[in-house]
Order: structure tokens, then C-alpha cells, then sequence
């Protein structure tokens, strides 16, 4: 694997479950389609150039989900990058359904998940899913009944690790009782910091945390936090975004996403920056 100085190496390390050992800069694949999140993508050629130079990079953790096209993303990673380098995890997610763009209607029904991850394993061209990640809990279906289909793969061996995503501390305990829950994938940022409870139990249980949207949005006084520490670092705003999350907490694992390969490697070499004892006064953590 091919890596320079502005690699997802320089970010360190995290451990899922024990066994699975990945860089903290990971990528995500959501991008990788038409607008809306829905179709192919304008420009399918750049999007599989993205992710050969996701890997080359250092990245090693890659987060898609069978929703996002839907079925877009999880087939242009296989035909970018199977057979897989060694240690490169790919990370997938089922529990939502597609209407159309922009539309994510729930069903964490068992009948659902079961056929949503037999496609992933299609399209993925895995014989198991090392994480698989619930994308939400249904409030039409009894948790149980969805925590229940998850273990009962797992024991089968098509999961290796359990996730959640979008969740409070009080489903995470409630999971917990029947799988081992290794992530939790929610949207977490400087400006956006209402999964500062989750994050915590995330710390004191060793179980990674994996924000989604690392740029503030509609918080004035935290763009303009964002912007003098990027001046003071000559970098853009999206690298201080996705530095200040690595900075935050060991157990981060950014997913920041692109369908630009210089976009991506402006995000990796935001691996390299180092957030001084002012900046994180001018972007406080509230945990």
C-alpha cells in the first residue's frame, strides 16, 4: 500500500472488537452517486479513481451502506478495489429503504435486514461483513425482533462486528443486552455536539464513535472559530473540521467523504495538522 505525508496514517489507530485494527481516518462512500443520493454517479470513472486513492492514501476503513444509490456505492467499491488489500475493512449499513432522492423511509424488520445484507454480500463480493452497522432503529418493529436478526447472522458468520447508528446511550444499553455493539455512527461535529452523552459512554467502553458531517452548519460563531484556527494553520475549514474531531477523542473514527480525488487528499492532510492549546479553546469539546 502506496502512502505519503498527507496520509490517513498520521492519524493514528483505533481497535474494533478487539480484532479489527484500522486507521482514524477512514472514508465514506456516500457521495460516490447521483444527487440526491440516488442513481449512479455523474462521473463514475472519478468516483472509482476516489477510491483507489482512498486506499493509496492509507485509508483502511471504508463506511458505505446498501441505501446509498441505492446499491450505487456498495457495487463501485467492489469493482474499484475487490479483491480487497489486505486489512482494508469495508463497513456497511442496512435498516433504511429508498423512494427516491433524499427520501430514507425505515424498516429494521427482520425479512428487511435479511435481504439487505445478503445484496451487501453481493455486491461487496464478501463472504462476511466485518462491520454491519443497523442504520436505524424501526419504531415499527420491537427492537428485539432487529437486534435478534443481527445476532443470529453473526452467529452464522455473514457479521463479524456489530454497529449502530443515529442512537442515544439508552438503545445502546438496550443492544447491548443482546450483541456486542464495537461503533456507533451518529452526526457529530464542533457546532453540532448533541451526542456528547454517547461519545462519553463511547470513551468509557472502548467503543469507537464515528461522526458523519464534520463541517458546522448554521452555528455563526462556530464557522468563524472554525475559519481563524484554519487561518492560523493555512489550512481549509474542512481539514480544521476533520482535525479538531480527531483531536477530540481516541475513540473518533472520521468518515469524511468526497467524489473529488483532490478533495479527498485535502481531507487526509488534514491528518497532518496539529490543533494547538488556543485552537481548542476557540473549538471546545463540551463533553
Amino acid at each position: 500500500m502506496t502512502t505519503n505525508s498527507n496520509s490517513a496514517t498520521e492519524s493514528g489507530t483505533i481497535t474494533l472488537g478487539g480484532d479489527l485494527t484500522v486507521n482514524r481516518l477512514g472514508f465514506g462512500a456516500m457521495r460516490l452517486t447521483g444527487s440526491g443520493i440516488w442513481g449512479p454517479p455523474r462521473d463514475k470513472a472519478g468516483c472509482i479513481r476516489v477510491l483507489k486513492r482512498a486506499v493509496e492514501l492509507g485509508v483502511n476503513f471504508i463506511d458505505t451502506a446498501d441505501s446509498y444509490g441505492p446499491h450505487i456505492s456498495e457495487s463501485l467499491i467492489a469493482e474499484a478495489l475487490h479483491p480487497y488489500p489486505d486489512g482494508l475493512i469495508i463497513a456497511t449499513k442496512g435498516g433504511l429503504t429508498r423512494t427516491g432522492p433524499n427520501q430514507w423511509p425505515i424498516d429494521a424488520h427482520p425479512n428487511h435486514l435479511d435481504e439487505a445484507l445478503k445484496g451487501s454480500l453481493k455486491r461487496l463480493k464478501l463472504d462476511r461483513i466485518d462491520l454491519y452497522q443497523l442504520h436505524r432503529f424501526d419504531p415499527k418493529v420491537p427492537a428485539e425482533e432487529t437486534l435478534g436478526f443481527l445476532k443470529e447472522a453473526q452467529q452464522q458468520g455473514y457479521i463479524r462486528h456489530i454497529g449502530l447508528s443515529e442512537v442515544g446511550v439508552e438503545q445502546i444499553e438496550l443492544a447491548q443486552k443482546h450483541v456486542d455493539i464495537v461503533s456507533v455512527q451518529n452526526m457529530y461535529n464542533v457546532a453540532s455536539q448533541k451526542w456528547n452523552s454517547v461519545l462519553s459512554w463511547c470513551q468509557q467502553n472502548d467503543v469507537a464513535f464515528i461522526p458523519w458531517y464534520p463541517l458546522a452548519s448554521g452555528n455563526l460563531d462556530a464557522e468563524k472559530a472554525i475559519h481563524r484556527v484554519a487561518e492560523r494553520h493555512g489550512a481549509t475549514e474542512y481539514q480544521v473540521a476533520i482535525a479538531w474531531l480527531l483531536a477530540a477523542s481516541p475513540v473518533m473514527l472520521p468518515i469524511p467523504g468526497t467524489s473529488s480525488v483532490s478533495h479527498l487528499e485535502e481531507n487526509m492532510a488534514a491528518a497532518g495538522i496539529k490543533l494547538t492549546e488556543e485552537d481548542l479553546q476557540d473549538l471546545p469539546l463540551l463533553v
